[in-house]
């Protein structure tokens, strides 16, 4: 059995959608984003006390990005990974770990916004400018999907893959601080992948601890 443990709107949500679109059976315990993720049973999972941890064959794994590469290779007859020697392997390579490029961002305007309980302790100046970052992740995506080839609906020309999760999920939670306006092929291509079945299941249960208790967060005045 495949355990993954998960908090509801972070990176281990890459890894879940990609479980379901892998359509083997596993199982998930999911945590609150508190300090139970400090708990000596937690570090025995993931030692730097972060989600994902993952649980297969006996193995503990933690790191979204190992795991999405592991379980690609593990799982290759759902063609989600592109292997050595396939076409689009360096783009998927590339693509795949881009996505922690806009989570970092996404973690400090979390940090910012959320975290940070004292308005002193907030700095509208770190706030534009990572809001600003992400909008050139934004950029570069549109770039990828304004190639003109044939079947550019997903960031690889051979199809649907992992990129996609794995890029999708976190401009899911990048959406909270840089909105998408002014990206038409993004816009496009973020809702073709969201409408899935596999991201639906991903989705905060209406009982889940949220981490982000509203659709948008604005850069205060200062």
């Amino acid at each position: 059995m495949i355990t993954l443990h998960h908090v509801p709107q972070s990176r281990s949500m890459r890894v879940f959608w990609l479980l379901n679109e892998l359509g083997v059976e596993f199982q998930v315990v999911e945590y609150p984003f508190d300090k139970s993720l400090r708990s000596p049973e937690f570090l025995s999972l993931s030692p730097a006390g972060r989600v994902p941890a993952l649980e297969i064959e006996g193995e503990r794994m933690f790191e979204s990005g190992a795991m999405v590469e592991y379980l690609c290779e593990k799982f290759p007859e759902a063609g989600l990974g592109r292997g050595p020697g396939e076409m689009d392997r360096m783009a998927w390579l590339v693509w795949v770990h881009f996505a922690e490029t806009v989570s970092q961002h996404v973690a400090i305007l979390t940090q910012q916004h959320i975290m940070l309980y004292e308005d002193s302790m907030r700095s509208p100046t770190v706030m534009k400018l990572e809001a600003a970052r992400l909008k050139k992740c934004y950029g570069a995506i549109e770039a990828r999907l304004s190639t003109p080839v044939e079947n550019r609906d997903y960031l690889l020309t051979s199809g649907f893959s992992a990129c996609d999760i794995c890029v999708g999920q976190a401009v899911y939670m990048a959406r909270h601080f840089a909105a998408l306006e002014g990206f038409p092929e993004t816009e496009a291509w973020y809702a073709r992948i969201t409408s899935r079945p596999g991201f639906e299941a991903a989705l905060p249960r209406p009982d889940s601890a949220l981490i982000y208790d509203r659709p948008f967060y604005e850069v205060p005045d200062g």
